[in-house]
């Protein structure tokens, strides 16, 4: 089972990807976590990503995308995986594309947690809330103003992939704004139909 989480931040995907993982035996892939792997272990790709970070750069979408490549590689991913918070743009979609076709290997689907933009606001405020009264730290991005230029990143660079999976025939939506039970419901339904499509 390979795919793709989509959804604005605070949407959920974190949550329900750690659900997909605990279910299913399949790894979830954050480019954040790959990436630092990829660092630690000092591989080729590793130490071309360090070279950048240290300069205080972003990582290209080509090493990002070979990254990838190489993660998809390793035997925990041999049954299938997670893509949560990539791609994020069409050419790393298109990268995503060429890295599963050279493989022999497809999407299985795609699945955006659909969200109201106001409530997500809300949700971030009394997350905020919930940490202080906790006496725990305040997430950096749980800063209703930081929060709000992510949103707008995201209609701008990852939003667009909904028409190009769509147009693939791989979208699935799902009611973010469901309580976590509801959308995990849904998602294993998403799951199982596509399954019996196969």
């Amino acid at each position: 089972m390979r795919l793709i989480l989509l959804g604005p931040p605070g949407a959920g995907k974190g949550t329900q990807a750690q659900r997909l993982v605990e279910k299913h035996g399949i790894p979830q892939l954050s480019t954040g976590d790959m990436l630092r792997a990829a660092v630690q272990a000092g591989s080729e790709v590793g130490k071309r990503a360090k070279a950048v970070m240290d300069a205080g750069e972003l990582v290209s979408d080509a090493i990002v995308n070979a990254i990838v490549a190489e993660r998809i590689d390793q035997a925990d991913c041999a049954k299938g995986f997670i893509l949560d918070g990539y791609p994020r743009t069409l050419v790393q979609a298109d990268a995503v594309e060429s890295m599963l076709s050279e493989r022999g290997i497809g999407l299985d689907t795609v699945i955006e947690l659909v969200v109201d933009d106001r409530a997500l606001v809300g949700r971030i405020v009394k997350r905020a809330e919930d940490a202080k009264a906790a006496g725990q730290p305040v997430r950096k991005d749980d800063n209703p103003a930081v929060f709000e230029e992510r949103l707008r990143e995201y209609y701008k660079k990852t939003a667009p992939l909904t028409g190009y999976y769509y147009a693939k025939g791989k979208l699935k939506t799902v009611d973010g704004m469901a309580s976590i039970d509801a959308v995990t419901a849904e998602i294993e339904a998403v799951l199982t139909a596509a399954a019996e499509a196969r």
